[in-house]
């Protein structure tokens, strides 16, 4: 990690280095057998795949599964190019290696709002693209996150099966001394046409050594995997209580630690009387604990179980120290962000990120000016399983397991803490019980080691309690944005503007999980614009502003991120104009939407499917006192709209039906993407509805679920999904349908009250 931080930052700062670097060629990803060499009866075949003496595939899995079903789509690409069985493909943990890191996802970062299509991309777009890729190639960070994952293995996996296949079928063609064109291969066994057949783990100790020649990958007409609803993987342990979340870890003479943090941001312990915790049965020290990657100074309280643990901790007496100065108050920041969001739409300040024609002059000559305020609040990730981490420390060397999207990024503060060189850190990803971005944090990794130290070589599991993990999360940041549109005499938008103001969240994750390149720059953050810097509509005057603040709250990525106010921001805006205009808010989407006709479909799709009045012939009659309302958004390359059927009930929205309509590109498990509409839009919903972290004299007020409910199950509205064919490579899927729920239920709740709601939650 050390030699990747090294090279980012070089690159950065010598521009000829830059120069001559970048136009070589980009790292290979296909990886060398001895990556996966180990001791046993397995035959490494590249650096992703290995075949065993029965016949199994184990590929080398460099990505979290955190309900998203990761584990079974990359083992589908595997398996349908290899024609083996679904279930004859294994998983083991991929190593550190830059071949596994995430490339798909720091691409697009580094590229958002350039040209969509690959036609309409110039000279300027394809060599930042190059570069970038290099880049990230070069970097190998390995992180779970911005729905890159089916997108990054893409090509590289169904490379590796394809270059796998092709030594086997060369090892049995010199074996037999027939010509590969007459083979075939069914279940992983290699058969001719004469009738003479064998699997493949009779070629494995050839085929590593064998000339391949020329690999092609299979066309997708000859795909039999890929595109059907296969059973997920994972499916039978999670139903029967066998697998292994980061808190079900169980170590011989594993001791339990909770941690304490102040309640209040910037806080810190002072006097510490721990006798009355001490004394308690089953408790066996109590450790104080520094900062550590962003986490504020804390105690640990260790005991011979959780219990244990936790009640030591609620016995402990503590003189928390508050901060003389930066108490920071949701509701001031609001107010301080439309200040600074209203002065910047006046002043042009702030940066710059989209500025297509003449915004300046073109608006003096409309004929009406409509502007709104759009807030939404911070949020929490409230995942179901809390923050926690399990260490051992013993004899120079470190043994993790966590749940964590960003394992690389874990084992290097896990060294860093037990001052130990990365490679005497052995690290186990565990099943996570809900990332949502969370976990793209290792703070809890750091502290779990620096317990573990303190305990004599025991391993060591510590837990942040409920309570710590809502008051003590980094998240989603509260943005307000001004949103200001020039209509024409058919009310149609000659010019917009769009002026947020929002903390940076990208240069607060780096100085908490990558402090090397913090403290040399910091450059400017563009995740918090994502999803209007983009926008699809036909706007020839358009410019989008973003204020970058620094409230003292701890902000982070937030599933779906930027995406996740700015879709309600637009949305619920476009909305407004077509109101504005006296049009169907379908149609004036469809007006605007002439020059992106991908947009267009899944518009209509949604519409139509949803029986909305003039679209399509699927109509229907709603019930008295329902309405409908709609949404369209694209991020992580999908584009997704929804249409949400809401009603009032005692004067609280309810939501009975939402409709999904999307293009991701090609489909590699449609049961798979179902799922994650549906975890999309029921995570999305509990935000819109409920979800608010508010904060007093720098204390956050909720602290459990109570405070922050999540949708119940009776609550829940019928979800339906329904999918574009296309060929185009994979796109997002785990974040894309949460953005549009939000926006689509304000929409319809304004049709039901005739009263636009600007401010989240709704209800």
């Amino acid at each position: 990690m050390n030699r990747r931080i090294w090279l980012l930052s070089g690159l950065a700062a010598g521009g000829a280095m830059l120069v001559g670097w970048s136009v070589l060629p980009p790292r290979n990803r296909l990886g060398s057998p001895a990556l996966l060499a180990s001791p046993g009866d397995a035959v490494a075949l590249n650096g992703w795949l290995k075949l065993d003496r029965d016949g199994n595939v184990l590929l080398a899995m460099n990505r979290s599964e955190m309900g998203q079903g990761v584990h079974t789509a990359l083992a589908m690409l595997v398996a349908d190019e290899l024609d083996v069985p679904l279930h004859r493909v294994r998983l083991i943990p991929a190593g550190h290696d830059a071949i596994y890191g995430n490339v798909a996802a720091f691409v697009a970062g580094m590229l958002s709002g350039e040209a969509r299509e690959p036609g309409q991309q110039g000279l300027t777009v394809r060599l930042r693209r190059h570069l970038a890729t290099k880049l990230s190639r070069e970097i190998g960070i390995n992180l779970t996150g911005g729905s890159s994952s089916v997108a990054d293995a893409w090509d590289v996996l169904r490379l590796a099966a394809a270059t796998a296949r092709s030594q086997l079928l060369n090892a049995a063609a010199l074996e037999w001394r027939l010509p590969v064109s007459e083979f075939s291969v069914v279940d992983g066994v290699i058969r001719h046409r004469s009738g003479q057949n064998a699997p493949y783990q009779a070629f494995a100790q050839v085929a590593p050594i064998t000339p391949t020649g020329s690999v092609e990958l299979k066309h997708r007409s000859q795909w039999k995997l890929i595109g059907t609803p296969a059973p997920r993987t994972d499916a039978a342990i999670k139903a029967n209580g066998r697998a292994v979340f980061g808190i079900d870890e169980r170590q011989p003479g594993q001791l339990f630690a909770v941690v304490s943090h102040a309640p209040m941001f910037g806080g810190s312990p002072g006097a510490i009387d721990a006798d009355a915790a001490l004394r308690r049965p089953g408790v066996v020290r109590v450790v104080r604990l520094g900062p550590i990657a962003g986490a504020p100074p804390a105690i640990a309280v260790v005991g011979i179980s959780h219990w244990h643990a936790l009640r030591g901790a609620q016995a402990l007496a503590i003189e928390w120290q508050a901060p003389t100065i930066g108490k920071p108050d949701s509701q001031e920041i609001l107010r301080t962000l439309e200040f600074s969001a209203v002065g910047a739409a006046a002043s042009g300040e702030g940066q710059v990120w989209l500025d297509r024609g003449d915004v300046d002059s073109v608006a003096a000559t409309g004929a009406r000016r409509l502007l709104a305020i759009y807030r939404t609040p911070y949020l929490a990730h409230a995942a179901l399983e809390p923050v926690n981490a399990t260490a051992r420390v013993a004899n120079g060397r470190v043994e993790v397991w966590a749940p964590t999207q960003v394992p690389g990024l874990a084992r290097a503060l896990a060294a860093r803490v037990a001052g130990v060189d990365e490679s005497a850190v052995r690290l186990h990803v565990s099943f996570l019980g809900g990332g949502f971005g969370r976990r793209l944090d290792t703070e809890v990794v750091g502290q779990a080691v620096r317990v573990a130290m303190d305990c004599g070589g025991a391993p060591v599991q510590l837990i942040w309690p409920r309570e710590e993990d809502f008051r003590h999360d980094v998240y989603r940041p509260a943005t307000v944005a001004v949103m200001q549109a020039d209509l024409d005499a058919d009310g149609m938008p000659m010019a917009v503007r769009m002026t947020s103001a929002g903390d940076a969240i990208t240069p607060r994750w780096i100085e908490r999980n990558l402090p090397a390149l913090a403290t040399r720059f910091e450059l400017p953050d563009q995740t918090s614009s994502k999803g209007l810097i983009n926008s699809p509509y036909e706007i020839a005057h358009h410019r989008v502003t973003h204020v970058a603040t620094r409230s003292g709250i701890p902000v982070g990525y937030w599933r779906s991120v930027g995406h996740s106010h700015n879709a309600f921001f637009n949305e619920c805006f476009i909305d407004e104009l077509a109101a504005a205009a006296g049009d169907d808010p379908v149609q004036y989407r469809l007006t605007l939407l002439s020059q992106a006709p991908r947009h267009a479909a899944v518009l209509r799709l949604a519409a139509d499917r949803a029986g909305w009045p003039g679209i399509g012939t699927a109509q229907r009659k709603l019930p008295s006192g329902h309405a409908l309302g709609v949404a369209l958004h694209e991020s992580y390359g999908s584009i997704v709209a929804q249409v949400a059927e809401v009603s009032l009930q005692d004067k609280l929205p309810r939501v009975h039906r939402v409709v999904v309509a999307a293009d991701i590109g090609t489909v590699v498990n449609p049961e798979i993407v179902a799922q994650q509409f549906e975890g999309g839009v029921i995570f999305g919903l509990s935000a819109a509805l409920f979800g608010r972290i508010d904060v007093v004299d720098g204390v956050v007020q909720q602290r459990n679920f109570p405070e922050h409910p999540l949708l119940g199950l009776a609550a829940t509205p019928v979800i339906e999904t329904h999918l574009i064919a296309s060929e185009r490579p994979p796109a997002g899927v785990g974040e894309i349908a949460t953005p549009p729920i939000a926006p689509a239920v304000a929409n319809a709740l304004f049709v039901l009250t005739g009263r636009r709601i600007r401010d989240l939650p709704l209800a």
